[in-house]
C-alpha cells in the first residue's frame, strides 16, 4: 500500500519556534507485550534527506526493516536505546514503566537534546523535557520513523536471544506478544522470568494465578493495550 514518505516539518517547526537545535525523535516498542521489555530507541537526525522507503516500522516486512535499520544506524546523527525491564513495568504501571525507558535513552545521546517529538498524543515524558507530541509520528517524522525502525529491529534481536532457553515460547517470532505458540506454552508452562506478572492474562490461568502481582502503581495507570487484557482461546 503506498504511504506519504516522513518528513522535517515537525522539526523545522520547532526549530523555528522554539530555537532548538538538537531534536530527537523518540518513539516505543513493547507496549502491548505479555514478556520481555518495553524498548524506547531516540534518534537525532538533522534535516538530511532519509533512506529510501523510511516509515513506521509496522508498515514494513520483517527484511525491509532489518536492512532499513543496519542503513539508519549508519545515517542517524546519533541514536540511543532505553529499556524497562518487566519488573519495572509490573512495579511501576506501564506509563512511568515508558517514561524511564524514554529518560534512559535520552540521556544515553552524546548530546541532550533540546526537544523531543514524541510518538502519539500522550507526553509521557513531561518535565523538564520539551515535548512535542505528533499522532503517527513514526509515519510522518523523519526523527521518529528512524526511531521506530531501529527501536522495534532491536527489541526483537533481543527477544530471540531471550527465547534461547524457552524455545516453546516462540519469542523469535512473536517478540513477546500473544501469539497462539505463546499463548499455549504459557498455558501449559506457566510464566518464564521475562513476563510480566501484573498483567490481566494470567486471571485466564488458574493453575498459574497464584503468581500474578498486585497492582500499586502510583500513576494509577493500566496496561489497557489490545490483545493483552486476556487469553481469548
Amino acid at each position: 500500500m503506498p504511504y506519504e514518505p516522513p518528513t522535517h516539518t515537525v522539526e523545522r517547526s520547532l526549530r523555528a519556534t522554539t530555537g532548538a537545535k538538537v531534536i530527537a525523535g523518540v518513539d516505543e516498542v513493547g507496549r502491548g507485550a505479555w514478556a520481555g521489555p518495553v524498548t524506547v530507541c531516540a534518534a537525532v537526525t538533522g534535516l538530511r534527506r532519509p533512506p529510501e522507503g523510511l516509515t513506521d516500522s509496522k508498515l514494513l516486512t520483517i527484511k525491509r526493516r532489518e536492512s532499513l535499520s543496519e542503513e539508519l544506524l549508519k545515517w542517524v546523527t546519533s541514536h540511543a536505546l532505553g529499556h524497562a525491564s518487566p519488573e519495572e513495568i509490573d512495579d511501576l504501571g506501564m506509563t512511568a514503566a515508558l517514561r524511564l525507558a524514554a529518560v534512559r535513552a535520552l540521556e544515553a545521546l552524546p548530546v541532550r537534546p533540546d526537544a523531543v517529538i514524541l510518538d502519539g498524543k500522550h507526553d509521557y515524558l513531561g518535565s523538564p523535557w520539551r515535548v512535542r507530541t505528533v499522532i503517527k509520528g513514526d509515519q510522518s517524522c523523519v526523527a521518529v520513523a528512524a526511531a521506530s525502525v531501529i527501536a522495534k529491529v532491536q527489541r526483537d534481536k533481543m527477544m530471540a536471544e531471550l527465547g534461547v532457553d524457552h524455545a516453546d515460547f516462540g519469542f523469535a517470532a512473536n517478540a513477546g506478544y500473544p501469539s497462539p505458540v505463546h499463548k499455549a506454552a504459557l498455558a501449559e508452562r506457566g510464566p518464564t522470568p521475562y513476563h510480566r506478572l501484573s498483567w490481566a492474562y494470567l486471571d485466564a490461568l488458574p493453575q498459574w494465578r497464584h503468581l500474578k502481582k498486585a497492582r500499586n502503581w502510583a500513576d494509577g495507570s493500566v496496561p489497557e493495550i489490545e490483545g493483552q487484557l486476556g487469553f481469548d482461546f
